[in-house]
């Protein structure tokens, strides 16, 4: 963490301006300032006189809802072909209800599904796969009279709305389909002899996951659904469930429009018909809901930019946002594994080894933090956390297991018994991002640190001296790895490490003086080293990492956590043996063994390895490739892969670890054009950033919090450094091509070298042109 605490001086602060969570200070370059040394101005070009005027200014080009419907416009999704399977077709959602559209299995309709992230069973004593894993709600078909022979749909990302029309031997049907404030609505005419049918259909309240296996041993199924009639003609399905609560799904036509809405509660076995009626009645038609929700998407968009030169990767990139958007709200539950977009599956709950994580790693640098249901999760259900760790640690500790519901109850097991024990700290890592890339102490007060400092405490119960001198933990599980090493598995040694940094560095900025600061101290001190052989990291002691696996859990401390990296000149062979023989081992790799490989050679400035890899994920060959409408499957729908993708391009575009702002990092040779707007960083900066013909031509950093700034700015020459009223900023040089500059709270500031560029924000021409997204 770079932030010191806030009664230090400014010129304190500027001091340590790099003290960074598992990074290593930049060495300085002959000639420049020390880091004891006070801020100077550099040489600098072209100064412009203050005149009361603004002497510079970006000119943005996508400033109007024309400009920005036009570019959204090529990344859309488009199909010709009717989709046949969920990874196929056009899906829609609002962070809670959500829906899938393509052909009924076997029939000649279409199928919109209707599924709902809060919908979950309330059994615990049958774990997260039955007993409180997400259940199915239904699903709508459109009926048409005569076989369908074509469609022509678009799904328009500016306006997150379905249209186009379908072909019948009959004539055509021509829908419009959104989803917002919880209601799916559709608008649909008919022409010719078509017309317009529809139909709901209630699916059983059973888990997905029923695919793999039978219902565990005393599991009841849920009653029968009942229907209901209101006075106004709207219609719903009442499912009641054994476990308490219930699920009401409502739905009504009003000329052209149908309308729907799905209502959950638990314990109360009322509430959830209530919500479902409210729901809709606050929607008199599809363009009164439409008018509300295109104001909320377009503003959405505007809050960030970025275009690169590939159209397929560029428009991936895009898609990902809109589909995160539409999985996930802070106020609303936390992903599971499908998103809002259940199908079958055997992992119909959240997970949170990997999968939680990886989800929401994208709504940083893009700006989107009104999206951050984990953080959300994690500061509503701090109770729950507690009862999962077994009673005898309840009093100082917390812990989640491998996978839970919405309210993230799953019990963890006792280091010893070689179960998954470091979960939970991996998921705070994702918060304590959210607060980094904000500032909002309330964050870090309120959730990090509270629930950090009981998620580290379960450790160190654990934790034992051995003759080495070292402390040692006892078995844990490597997350889903094939063997379980006898000690120190370096996933959770990774995340103690980090847990213990990361506790001091919170009680110093909120002045806390925990009476567990020695404590943590003293497991910096005296932990183990991490288990390492002639191939790099191990799994854990006596645990080598001897066959091919798609987790990366051995090798976290480089990535995400950055604690190793390559700032670090004496880790730089360790992490690039340990990351090649982690890929060796083929037969196991998965969607993000690729996207996560990408990350950790973008992190080492690999361009060009780094898009390697992430192609692997896009490449239909691979056993496991993304799909027609950028979702993606293993043995169900698993989202955090696609999300995980779009963080690899922000790790190739800008970094933000250690302290220092990285712009333009590991920019693949092949796109020499980028453009980067409104980019947020950790320390709660937005960066804009052109690239062209493969040089850096200006940089832009806006403060919003006051925090230091160190940037590695990737220019040569000389800088003119220039802060938003036309002064020379004041700025140390620290080496290595970065520099630190005094940018106060709400100012901003122009880096560039020579004479000054066009300072000019705008889609770059594609090089590389490919097929739209979907079955176009």
């Amino acid at each position: 963490m770079t932030s010191q605490p806030e009664q230090r001086s400014k010129v304190a602060r500027r001091a340590v301006l790099g003290t960074a969570l598992g990074g290593a200070a930049a060495a300085a370059l002959p000639g420049a300032a020390h880091a004891d040394e006070p801020l100077r101005t550099v040489p600098s070009v072209a100064d412009s006189p203050v005149t009361g005027r603004r002497p510079w200014r970006l000119r943005d080009t996508l400033t109007t809802d024309g400009a920005w419907a036009r570019f959204l416009r090529g990344q859309d999704l488009l199909w010709t072909r009717l989709p046949t399977r969920w990874y196929e077709g056009p899906f829609l959602g609002d962070g809670l209800l959500g829906s899938m559209v393509y052909q009924e299995p076997g029939a000649n309709r279409i199928r919109f599904t209707v599924q709902h992230g809060r919908v979950q069973d309330h059994r615990p004593e049958f774990g997260s796969g039955w007993g409180t894993c997400r259940l199915p709600v239904g699903h709508l078909t459109l009926d048409p009279v005569g076989t369908i022979t074509a469609v022509d749909w678009r799904l328009s990302l500016w306006n997150a709305e379905l249209t186009g029309t379908v072909t019948t031997t009959a004539g055509t049907l021509h829908l419009s389909a959104l989803i917002h404030d919880e209601v799916l609505a559709v608008r649909t005419t008919a022409d010719g002899d078509e017309r317009v049918v529809w139909t709901f259909h209630p699916e059983d309240a059973i888990s997905p996951r029923k695919i793999s296996e039978a219902p565990p041993a005393g599991y009841s199924a849920n009653p029968p659904w009942t229907t209901r009639t209101t006075t106004d003609g709207t219609e719903q399905v009442l499912q009641p469930l054994t476990g308490g609560g219930r699920t009401a799904t409502a739905h009504r036509r009003v000329g052209d429009d149908l309308l729907l809405s799905v209502g959950h509660s638990f314990p109360s076995d009322t509430a959830a018909e209530t919500d479902s009626l409210r729901n809709l009645r606050g929607v008199t038609s599809y363009g009164g809901l439409r008018r509300r929700h295109i104001r909320w998407w377009h503003a959405f968009y505007r809050k960030s930019f970025v275009s690169f030169p590939d159209q397929r990767l560029q428009s991936f990139h895009w898609i990902q946002l809109y589909k995160v958007a539409s999985a996930s709200r802070a106020d609303g539950p936390v992903m599971a594994t499908s998103g809002p977009w259940l199908e079958p599956t055997p992992w119909p709950a959240v997970w949170w080894n990997l999968n939680v994580q990886l989800e929401y790693w994208l709504i940083h640098g893009s700006n989107h933090l009104e999206l951050d249901a984990l953080a959300t999760t994690l500061r509503q259900n701090q109770e729950q956390l507690i009862a999962n760790v077994p009673a005898a640690y309840r009093v100082d500790s917390s812990g989640v297991g491998r996978s839970s519901d919405r309210f993230a109850n799953r019990e963890v097991g006792r280091p010893g018994t070689g179960t998954e024990v470091g979960n939970l700290t991996w998921a705070l890592h994702n918060v304590w991002l959210s607060y980094r890339h904000s500032m909002d102490k309330s964050l870090l007060r309120d959730t990090v640190f509270p629930v950090l400092r009981r998620a580290v405490n379960y450790y160190l119960h654990f934790l034992t001296p051995g003759s080495d001198g070292k402390l040692h933990l006892p078995s844990t599980l490597s997350p889903e790895y094939p063997v379980v090493p006898p000690q120190d598995t370096t996933y959770d040694l990774s995340l103690i490490r980090w847990g213990c940094r990361t506790l001091i560095e919170s009680a110093e900025l909120l002045g806390i003086d925990d009476e567990l600061i020695p404590r943590w101290q003293e497991v910096l001190a005296k932990l183990t080293p991490y288990p390492v052989d002639d191939n790099g990291y191990m799994i854990g002691a006596e645990t080598p990492y001897a066959q091919s696996h798609r987790h990366y859990s051995h090798l976290l401390m480089v990535y995400p956590l950055y604690l190793v990296n390559w700032d670090q000149p004496e880790s730089r062979d360790l992490i690039a043996k340990s990351i090649a023989h982690w890929h060796a081992l083929t037969g196991a790799h998965r969607g993000y063994s690729y996207t996560g490989a990408a990350s950790m050679y973008a992190m080492t400035g690999d361009g060009d390895t780094a898009i390697t890899y992430l192609r692997k994920f896009f490449d239909p060959t691979t056993r496991f490739p993304c799909q027609a409408n950028t979702h993606y499957t293993e043995a169900g729908p698993v989202i955090e892969t696609p999300l995980s993708a779009s963080q690899s391009l922000h790790d190739m575009f800008c970094q933000s670890w250690g302290g220092v702002i990285r712009v333009f990092p590991a920019v693949p040779t092949e796109w020499a054009d980028v453009t980067l707007h409104d980019f947020r960083t950790q320390g709660a900066f937005l960066v804009s950033a052109v690239r062209k013909a493969g040089t850096t031509r200006f940089i832009r950093v806006r403060s919003l919090e006051g925090e230091p700034l160190k940037l590695r700015h990737g220019l040569t020459g000389t800088l003119t450094v220039l802060l938003d009223d036309g002064h020379p900023a004041r700025t140390q040089d620290l080496g290595d091509g970065t520099l630190a500059i005094d940018l106060p709270k709400g100012r901003e500031v122009l880096v560039h070298s020579g004479s000054r560029p066009d300072l000019v924000i705008a889609p770059v021409a594609v090089s590389e042109p490919g097929p739209a997204w979907g079955l176009p």
